[in-house]
C-alpha cells in the first residue's frame, strides 16, 4: 500500500508540471511574433520597392508590362480591373487561346472580318463569308488561305480543342448543278475549309463540318447589309478532356 501511494504522487506531480511545456511554447511564439513586427517596422524602401516592382501586371494585350508602382502613379489607376490572372501572369487555357486569336487574327484583318466571343464555354470565331468566298462559289478566295493559315497556326497550339467549322448562307435561292440549294453551298464551304487545315497538317480528328444554308441568320434577312452579315463561316473551339 504505501510503494503504491509513492507513485501516484510522482504521477500527479508529472501532471501538475505539465502547464510549464504550454507556456514556454507560447513564449517562444511571442518572441517570434514581436522579432517579426520590429523586423516589419525597420524596412529598408529601397529594397522593398524594387521588390514590388518585380510583380508586373499587364494592364491589356497592346501595352507592354509594367511594376506595381509605375501603374499606381497611371490617372485612374484605381479605376482600373485588375484580375489575379494580372498579377501572376497565369491565365487559363481558354483566355490564352482568345488572346491570341485576337492578336493573331482578329486584329490583322479589317473590321468586322473577324470577331470572337465566348458561348457556353465554347471560343468562336467568324469568319464574313465574303472574305473567304465569291457568292455562289465553294471556292477560296485569293487571300482567304493567308487567313486559314492563321488560323490554323494558332489552334495548332491548343490540341486540345475540337474544331467545329460552320456554313452558312442568306436566304436567297440558290438552284445551280453544283448546288441545287443552299444546303449545299454552305456544306461544300465549310467542307473546303475542312480540307484546307487537314492540308496545313490539323489532326482530322479535331474537324468537323456543319452546312446550316439560311437556318440560323445572325439578323434579319431585311436588307444587302444584314444578308452580307448572315453569309458567314464560323469556327467552334470546343476544349475537350484529352488532346488528339
Amino acid at each position: 500500500m504505501p510503494r503504491r501511494t509513492i507513485t501516484n504522487s510522482l504521477v500527479s506531480t508529472d501532471d501538475e508540471a505539465g502547464w510549464l511545456v504550454t507556456y514556454a511554447d507560447l513564449m517562444t511564439l511571442l518572441l517570434v511574433f514581436f522579432i517579426l513586427l520590429f523586423s516589419l517596422s525597420n524596412i529598408d524602401r529601397e529594397r522593398y520597392k524594387a521588390a514590388i516592382e518585380t510583380v508586373k501586371l499587364k494592364i491589356n494585350l497592346q501595352k507592354d508590362p509594367i511594376g506595381m508602382i509605375e501603374f499606381m502613379e497611371i490617372p485612374d489607376a484605381l479605376n482600373t480591373k485588375i484580375t489575379i490572372e494580372d498579377i501572376t501572369g497565369l491565365r487559363s487555357r481558354q483566355a490564352t487561346l482568345i488572346r491570341d486569336v485576337n492578336r493573331f487574327i482578329v486584329n490583322r484583318e479589317a473590321p468586322d472580318t473577324i470577331k470572337t466571343h465566348v458561348l457556353d464555354g465554347k471560343v468562336i470565331v467568324t469568319i464574313n463569308g465574303q472574305t473567304l468566298f465569291d457568292s455562289g462559289s465553294a471556292n477560296l478566295k485569293q487571300g482567304a488561305t493567308a487567313i486559314l493559315d492563321r488560323i490554323v497556326a494558332v489552334v495548332f497550339e491548343y490540341p486540345e480543342y475540337s474544331i467545329n467549322i460552320k456554313g452558312y448562307t442568306d436566304d436567297i435561292p440558290i438552284e445551280t448543278a453544283q448546288f441545287p440549294s443552299n444546303w449545299e453551298l454552305s456544306a461544300i464551304r465549310a467542307t473546303t475549309v475542312l480540307k484546307h487545315l487537314i492540308q496545313k497538317g490539323i489532326n482530322p480528328k479535331r474537324l468537323t463540318a456543319t452546312g446550316y444554308a439560311d437556318m440560323e441568320p445572325l439578323v434579319p434577312n431585311t436588307s444587302d447589309t444584314n444578308r452580307a452579315i448572315n453569309r458567314r463561316v464560323e469556327f467552334v473551339l470546343e476544349k475537350k478532356a484529352t488532346p488528339y
